[in-house]
C-alpha cells in the first residue's frame, strides 16, 4: 500500500526498491510488536488467560519442577505477533503480487485455526482445545485452498514452472509435475500439503521453551528471505544456475516483516517469558516459512534450513510410534528433544541410574535455547551455500 502511494503521488522512487521495503517492513513489524505487546499481555493477565503448562508438558518436566515456574504465564501472544506481521505486510508489500496475497491468506487462515484452539483451551473448563482431527481439518482446508489457487493461477497464466520441484545439488534438474497432467498436479498438491502442514506442526511442537520457536523462526525466515529475493532476480538466478520465479522477490518483504515481528515478540518472550506464543502464533509462522520455501522453489532444501524444527517434529513422531508399538519403551529421553536436553543434557534414552546422575547436571533452559539457535543458524547458513553448489 505505502509503496504505490509514495511512488504515484510523491514521486519517491526509494519506496520502489525491494531492499528498502524489506528493511522498512522489518522495522515496522518490530515497532508494532513492541507497541501492541505490552497492552495485550496486560489484558491477557487481567483476564487470567494463562496456560497451566504442568498439564501439557511431559511427566518428567513435572517431576523435576521445570514447568512450575511458568504456571499462569499469559499465552496467545501469537495474536500480537501475527497482527504485527500482517499489518506490516499490508503497509509495505505490493498487494498485486499473487505470492504475497496467498501468503497473507495462508498466514491469516492458520492463525485463525490456532486462535480457536487457544481460545477454547483457555476459556472452556477442562477443554484441551480443538481435537487433533479438527485442527488438522482446519489447517487442511486453508492449505488446500491456497495451494489450489496457486495451481489454478499457474495453469491459466501459463506459468507451469510454479508447479515444478528443483532438487538441490543438481544443475538444470527439474521435476516438472505441471507437465504430468492431473496426476502430476495431485502429486504437487500432496507434496505441498506435507511441506506446509508439516512445517506448521513442527514450529508448534518446538514452541516449548522461552524464545526457542521465535528465535529459530527468525533465523529461518532470514535465510528464506534471501532465497526469495535471489529467486526473483533473473540476473542472479542466471549466474547461480537456480530457478527463476517471476515476482518472487516481493516475498522478501514478507520475510522482513516476519523477522521484525519475531524480534518484537522475543522482547517479551525471552527468558523469563512474560507471554507464550500459543498455537495462534506457532501454526501460522510454520505455514509462512513453508510458503516462502514454496515460492522460492526451495521445498527440498527446507529440511536443512529448518533442521531444528524437523528434528523436533520427528523426535515427537518417532517417540509416540515407538512407545505405542514397543510396549512402553522410548527412543529419546523426552520428546520433543528440547526437553530431553533441558532435563538430562542428552537426546537419546538413558538408563535409569544414568538419568538420576545426569539430572543434577541438567542444562539450563537458556543454554538449550541458545545452543539450538546456534544449530539453526549453522544449518541456515549451510543452506545458503547451496545457492552456488550445483
Amino acid at each position: 500500500m505505502f509503496p504505490a502511494i509514495f511512488e504515484e503521488f510523491l514521486g519517491l522512487n526509494l519506496f520502489g526498491y525491494i531492499s528498502f521495503r524489506v528493511a522498512a517492513a522489518a522495522i515496522t513489524a518490530f515497532a508494532f510488536a513492541l507497541w501492541w505487546g505490552a497492552p495485550v499481555i496486560r489484558w491477557l493477565r487481567a483476564h487470567k488467560i494463562g496456560e497451566d503448562v504442568t498439564k501439557t508438558d511431559s511427566a518428567d518436566l513435572a517431576k523435576h519442577g521445570e514447568a512450575s515456574g511458568k504456571k499462569g504465564t499469559p499465552t496467545m501472544g501469537g495474536s500480537f505477533l501475527i497482527g504485527s506481521l500482517l499489518a506490516s505486510v499490508l503497509l509495505w508489500a505490493r498487494l498485486d503480487n499473487i505470492h504475497v496475497v496467498l501468503g497473507i491468506l495462508l498466514t491469516a487462515g492458520f492463525a485463525s485455526v490456532g486462535f480457536v484452539d487457544d481460545y477454547k483451551k483457555l476459556t472452556v473448563h477442562k477443554s484441551k482445545g480443538l481435537s487433533a482431527s479438527a485442527k488438522m481439518l482446519g489447517l487442511s482446508v486453508v492449505m488446500l485452498s491456497v495451494v489450489g489457487a496457486l495451481v489454478f493461477y499457474a495453469h491459466y497464466s501459463g506459468r507451469e514452472t510454479l508447479l515444478t520441484l528443483y532438487p538441490p545439488f543438481l544443475k538444470n534438474s527439474a521435476i516438472e509435475l505441471g507437465a504430468w497432467g492431473i496426476g502430476g498436479i495431485l502429486l504437487f498438491v500432496g507434496f505441498q500439503y506435507f511441506v506446509i502442514v508439516g512445517s506448521s506442526n513442527a514450529v508448534n511442537i518446538t514452541d516449548g521453551l522461552d524464545g526457542l520457536a521465535a528465535g529459530c523462526t527468525l533465523i529461518c525466515g532470514l535465510a528464506l528471505l534471501i532465497f526469495c529475493y535471489v529467486t526473483g532476480r533473473p540476473d542472479w538466478t542466471s549466474y547461480l544456475g537456480i530457478p527463476h520465479v517471476k515476482a518472487a522477490s516481493e516475498m522478501a518483504v514478507v520475510g522482513g516483516a516476519l523477522c521484525g515481528a519475531c524480534l518484537g515478540f522475543l522482547w517479551y518472550n525471552a527468558f523469563p517469558a512474560k507471554v507464550f506464543m500459543g498455537d495462534s502464533g506457532s501454526l501460522p509462522l510454520g505455514g509462512l516459512l513453508a510458503w516462502m520455501a514454496v515460492v522460492a522453489k526451495q521445498e527440498l532444501v527446507l529440511p536443512l534450513i529448518a533442521f531444528v524444527f524437523v528434528a523436533e517434529l520427528m523426535s515427537s513422531w518417532i517417540q509416540r510410534l515407538y512407545f505405542k508399538y514397543s510396549g512402553g519403551k522410548r527412543v529419546f529421553t523426552v520428546a520433543p528433544i528440547h526437553h530431553g536436553l533441558q532435563l538430562y543434557g542428552a537426546i537419546l534414552e538413558l538408563p535409569a541410574e544414568v538419568k538420576q546422575s545426569r539430572a543434577a547436571q541438567r542444562w539450563h533452559e537458556v543454554t538449550v535455547t541458545t545452543r539450538l539457535w546456534i544449530v539453526c543458524a549453522l544449518c541456515a547458513t549451510a543452506s545458503l551455500a547451496l545457492l552456488k553448489v550445483r
